[in-house]
């Protein structure tokens, strides 16, 4: 009885496991397409969003 609890413990450890991993790949491969497809303008207003919010004029 015991080996059988082992083993449903060890399976159901790989499986978390198993989907944890699944969970990242998916999330690094949306990184990728979201990097890809923005281009260098997007990126670097990602880095320094406050800069060109506003604009000072007098006159």
């Amino acid at each position: 009885m015991s080996m059988h609890r082992v083993r449903v413990k060890q399976q159901a450890s790989m499986s978390v496991m198993k989907k944890a991993m699944d969970t990242g790949e998916q999330q690094g491969e949306f990184i990728n397409k979201m990097l890809e497809t923005s281009g260098p303008a997007q990126v670097q207003q990602a880095a320094h969003p406050y800069k060109g919010a506003s604009v000072d004029l007098s006159l």
